[in-house]
């Protein structure tokens, strides 16, 4: 009978924040992969778990992954855990969860500590939509064209970032989104130094030229403002149907095609195409 692979989120910051169900899986998993196991250690050392570890990252997933899913399709029970946060967010777990899943193993996630949502919750930014963009690129032409990406992108947009390369990072995002985008700096989530700075990303690149940043960030920027879209007036809806027709269209591809154009309903601009021949043959 196979196994199954288990997600298992890591405390952030503060050890306290493990539930007791991730510590119930964690004492019943056959074996847990680690990111780092050096750090998984100390957890499971505070814990008070004895339990075979194996190492799992981004340089040696490729055939750590395979060893890990025939053990699991041998029958054994894994837990996945990261250096902290939930696994596979950001995170080569993510290629494991894809081998299972195409493996027919059954994934379970555990909900816990993800400093992405927690940051999100406390940044002051609107929070209904939003989308997470991890750690940009370190390689200048990538990190370029996933920024210009997100030049009109109107939801809230999170980051990651090492204290090492936000200063860079922060001068990226001001030139691709203006220096007076908002932004929550928050770092250091549910330690004892747990800071959130709101501001923009002019200010912020200011303040940390004085500030040598310190921790680990998640920084939370404002969507672009929403652009209001000038709405179609009847005649430029007839003159556009007219001209198309007169360029060989048929009357139902002119208002087929105009409705795309203009943003508007096919059925309301078949109102006013119609309306506008009736007009003329009244004439």
């Amino acid at each position: 009978m196979a196994g199954m692979l288990y997600l298992v989120p890591t405390p952030i910051g503060n050890l306290g924040d493990i539930s007791q169900r991730c510590r119930e899986t964690l004492e019943q998993a056959d074996f847990i992969a680690a990111e780092d196991t050096r750090v998984s250690l100390k957890l499971l050392n505070h814990l008070g778990i004895k339990k075979s570890l194996v190492s799992y990252y981004e340089h040696n997933k490729a055939f750590k992954g395979d060893q890990i899913v025939q053990r699991i399709l041998a029958g054994e029970t894994c837990a996945l855990v990261s250096d902290a946060g939930s696994p596979a967010i950001s995170d080569p777990g993510e290629d494991l969860v894809k081998q299972c899943a195409q493996a027919g193993i059954v994934v379970c996630a555990i909900p816990g500590p993800c400093a992405a949502i927690t940051a999100l919750s406390i940044s002051g930014q609107a929070t209904g939509r939003f989308c997470f963009e991890g750690f940009l690129s370190t390689a200048k032409k990538s990190r370029r064209e996933h920024l210009d990406s997100l030049k009109n992108e109107t939801r809230t947009m999170i980051f990651y970032e090492a204290p090492h390369k936000l200063s860079a990072t922060l001068e990226d995002l001001a030139e691709a989104f203006g220096s007076d985008r908002g932004i929550s700096l928050c770092r250091e989530l549910t330690k004892l130094h747990e800071e959130v700075i709101r501001t923009t990303l002019g200010q912020a690149i200011g303040y940390y030229q004085e500030n040598p940043p310190k921790g680990e960030f998640v920084l939370v920027v404002a969507g672009a403002p929403a652009q209001e879209t000038a709405v179609a007036s009847d005649s430029d809806a007839a003159a556009r149907v007219a001209q198309l027709m007169q360029e060989g269209m048929s009357r139902k591809d002119a208002v087929k095609q105009t409705a795309k154009e203009l943003n508007l309903p096919k059925n309301v601009v078949y109102d006013i195409a119609l309306s506008q021949s009736e007009d003329t043959i009244c004439e």
